[in-house]
């Protein structure tokens, strides 16, 4: 089949266009639709797709009149009948689904259709195309003068797909990150800072701690344009909307003050910070965060994207707390320890302020308990009296275990009087823990003494130890008296 060549310019044109061109004879495919609209078709594209057979029906009726050189390179053909002959190797796959586009532009009296669609080579190679169509002027009905024009797209394609891979690569490693992220727009900030700046502001922690709505205001101004999975888990959100809407909750308490930190940084050009924060999830418990704060680069000069990473240390931070409680606490009695007993004398030493009353305590019977009963019950005596001292005593004076069963009250400017009124409420409350521990007796020996103008801590509290070991012989004389009497035979 040898296509019939217009002579003069025109053709020239036609044949040394950089594009590949296609002159097509459409005229079969228009009485085809004739038949169709004859017998009642309104929804063309509907009509083809319910039987496939008919868009290859249209397409059978479409003669190719002449190809250009640049059609014959595109797809390896040596002349324009090998072409011809091969044109089911060229439009094959889904050409047919796309071919349904083009069918139904000219079915709807439009002379221009365009496309994405894929062809192949005479070798098999795929090529990415983009199409267009035009019914040539005079042929718009008869359609048998339609120009096509395929431009091979295939290296833009490969590029857009290796774009889109690598976008959705990123967005993968975003939205499954380990880490909470968020991106936010920081540019309204920056303007804030520029303004001031320009304003001839200088020292910006002065310029905050006179304008403390400043930093207020640039909070407000803080755009969030995304998070990942891991924020919505950390902060028990259901979804982004639900967080967005709740940001108050997150950020509150003191945040404006590590956010004043992180403006001051910003104010003298630190683009990447990190600190340690406390949020708060929205069922309301804290959530401690390690926050690495960074202007994402291209974007230092309007900070409009900025990435904050938060990483949870609640752990880590609950970990620190009980090992700083240990390290001061007896872990028995939940009071204080020798060790924080002897820095806080130290301390109280050092102060001006007087007087201090120092009330020593021994618990009574332990030895006892332990050696009758096991150290599990001596433990539980122990743990009383913990709970006793730990309601009683109220700061500033502090109470703690230094020995097995002896413990001290530090009550730095309270008096002797003050002194007898804290031991009256300890014999106090240790009647009434008795009442609901009626098993094993609870019983403690006290002895106070209050510092005198110029004494020592050290003779204070040896004083009060004085007193404690009178008051113990006192408990065991007065027990011993009991146990005597008990032990005679009542009268006749």
């Amino acid at each position: 089949m040898s296509p019939a060549v217009p002579g003069g310019d025109d053709a020239e044109m036609f044949d040394l266009a950089p594009v590949s061109l296609w002159l097509e004879d459409f005229g079969g495919v228009a009485r085809l639709f004739e038949e169709w609209r004859a017998a009642g078709v309104t929804d063309l594209p509907g009509f083809l797709r319910a039987d496939p057979a008919r868009i290859k029906a249209c397409a059978g009726r479409i003669r190719v009149l002449k190809v250009n050189r640049r059609t014959l390179q595109l797809f390896g053909a040596t002349d324009f009948d090998e072409l011809v002959a091969n044109l089911g190797q060229v439009f094959r796959d889904d050409m047919l689904d796309r071919h349904v586009e083009e069918l139904t532009a000219l079915w709807s009296g439009r002379t221009e259709f365009f496309s994405h669609s894929v062809n192949y080579s005479l070798s098999g190679r795929r090529i990415d195309i983009q199409m267009t169509g035009r019914v040539l002027p005079g042929s718009e009905r008869s359609l048998d003068r339609v120009l096509i024009a395929i431009e091979d797209v295939t290296e833009r394609e490969v590029a857009r797909q290796e774009l889109a891979s690598s976008e959705n690569y990123a967005r993968g490693l975003f939205e499954h990150s380990p880490v909470s992220l968020w991106v936010e727009d920081f540019s309204s900030i920056k303007r804030l800072l520029d303004e001031i700046r320009e304003r001839g502001i200088e020292d910006f922690r002065v310029f905050t701690d006179v304008h403390p709505d400043f930093v207020q205001r640039c909070m407000s101004e803080i755009r969030v344009l995304d998070v990942n999975r891991q924020t919505l888990d950390m902060f028990l959100a259901p979804d982004r909307p639900t967080l967005m809407r709740r940001l108050g909750e997150v950020f509150r308490d003191d945040m404006e003050r590590s956010f004043r930190e992180q403006l001051i940084d910003l104010w003298h050009g630190k683009l990447f910070q990190q600190r340690e924060v406390v949020n708060y999830a929205l069922n309301g418990s804290a959530v401690h965060v390690l926050m690495q704060f960074s202007v994402l680069p291209g974007h230092e000069k309007d900070w409009s994207l900025v990435q904050v990473a938060l990483t949870d240390i609640t752990a880590r931070k609950k970990a620190e707390t009980y090992l700083e409680f240990l390290g001061t606490h007896d872990v028995l009695t939940k009071l204080h320890n020798r060790s924080f007993y002897v820095d806080e004398l130290n301390r109280i030493e050092r102060n001006t302020l007087r007087p201090i009353t120092i009330i020593v305590a021994d618990l009574n019977g332990l030895k006892a308990a332990n050696d009758q009963w096991g150290h599990a019950v001596g433990d539980a005596l122990l743990r009383r009296a913990g709970e006793i001292l730990g309601k009683a005593v109220e700061k500033p004076s502090c109470a703690a275990r230094i020995g097995g069963d002896e413990f001290v009250v530090l009550m730095p400017g309270v008096d002797g009087h003050g002194g007898d009124i804290l031991m009256e409420e300890i014999h106090r409350m240790t009647e009434l823990n008795n009442q609901f521990y009626p098993g094993l007796h609870l019983s403690l020996s006290l002895g106070a003494a209050t510092s005198a103008p110029g004494e020592r801590l050290e003779d204070v509290v040896r004083r009060a130890d004085f007193a404690m070991y009178a008051a113990k012989r006192d408990f065991y004389a007065a027990l011993s008296e009991t146990s005597a009497r008990d032990a005679v035979p009542p009268p006749r």
